[in-house]
């Protein structure tokens, strides 16, 4: 065996990734988010990294069940909502705090350099690859238009995390956590009368056939909120790659990654909202002032949540000032 051989032979090392998502095969996020950024490493990785793509929890378990999925190595990679697992990280909820965000992309940049340098030890069980967050989120309602916060009392509404359905208590709605792919059977069966979620999302889920009135906020001012979502990779797999692997799986993590992935998703709101005008569905926009009267009752949400911090031992007030000051200098970018 010459002295070359060991050296070709990990370089041609090869390996197989799955990832796994709860995301809808038809969903803009798989399509224009996921598969894109798989073919991309695929690529770059000269064909030696190749993946199975499981989109809609076709390995099995829950959305709730994903980030530990990947944390014990049932799959290599998974794309969720750290927030499906109430409390579990609570440092990150930062993002999803009340009119905290107005752009996907320079916020989805200040939530990977804030986990960078304010809690890097948040999801230290897997091999974080990315972070990033959603369009603006607003109301969808099956059977009367919300023109105020006066119209939420005692509505079932449908929110994706704690601090969103908590936000949804705070302006009067029965809030109701669910995860997103139990929206049309719960909006079919009355279970729920209104969800919140961004328009890009709207046709994966139909909720523009389900829901006749939608209500947006002019989000100069910054959106209603916004869920964070995290993209992990198995941590003993990632170590195991060829070095020359795990450079590519770096170039196409991060900060850049975390903010393409919050700008493609916040770009595929159009084409949603679109889907809600073609079906002659009533798009309502809240004016200022109605719009101060949902700041003004949600606002403790903010106290609340820094609170919660402080008892934990973490800074609660350094951590939101350090996430409102990141997102305003990407916001500048």
């Amino acid at each position: 065996m010459t002295l070359g051989t060991p050296l070709a032979a990990l370089a041609q090392q090869s390996v197989t990734l799955k990832f796994h998502t709860f995301m809808a095969p038809m969903s803009n996020v798989w399509l224009t988010m996921h598969k894109p950024w798989m073919e991309k490493v695929e690529k770059d990785s000269g064909g030696r990294i190749k993946f199975e793509a499981y989109p809609a929890m076709q390995l099995g378990g829950t959305p709730v069940q994903l980030y530990d999925q990947a944390r014990d190595g049932v799959v290599d990679i998974i794309w969720t909502l750290p927030a499906n697992t109430a409390g579990r990280f609570p440092r990150i909820e930062v993002f999803e705090l009340p009119f905290m965000m107005n752009n996907a992309e320079a916020t989805s940049k200040a939530y990977w350099e804030y986990f960078q340098t304010q809690c890097p030890d948040e999801f230290k069980e897997t091999q974080v690859l990315a972070l990033h967050v959603h369009g603006p989120g607003m109301f969808h309602s099956a059977s009367k238009q919300i023109k105020s916060v006066a119209d939420l009392k005692g509505m079932k509404v449908r929110g994706p995390t704690r601090q969103i359905t908590k936000m949804l208590g705070s302006v009067g709605a029965t809030p109701v956590g669910m995860p997103l792919p139990q929206i049309p059977d719960a909006l079919s069966k009355g279970t729920i009368e209104a969800c919140v979620i961004p328009w890009e999302v709207v046709p994966s889920v139909k909720v523009h056939e389900l829901t006749k009135f939608h209500s947006e906020f002019d989000n100069t001012a910054g959106a209603l909120y916004t869920t964070t979502f995290v993209m992990a990779m198995n941590k003993a797999k990632y170590e195991g790659l060829a070095p020359d692997l795990k450079k590519v799986i770096d170039a196409n993590s991060g900060l850049a990654t975390s903010g393409w992935l919050g700008k493609t998703q916040q770009g595929n709101d159009p084409a949603g909202r679109k889907a809600a005008v073609d079906r002659g569905n009533t798009i309502y926009q809240f004016t200022a002032a109605q719009r101060e009267e949902f700041v003004k009752l949600s606002a403790n949400i903010d106290d609340e949540w820094v609170a919660d911090m402080d008892k934990r031992g973490f800074r609660g007030k350094a951590l939101l000032d350090s996430a409102r000051a990141l997102i305003a200098k990407h916001g500048k970018g």
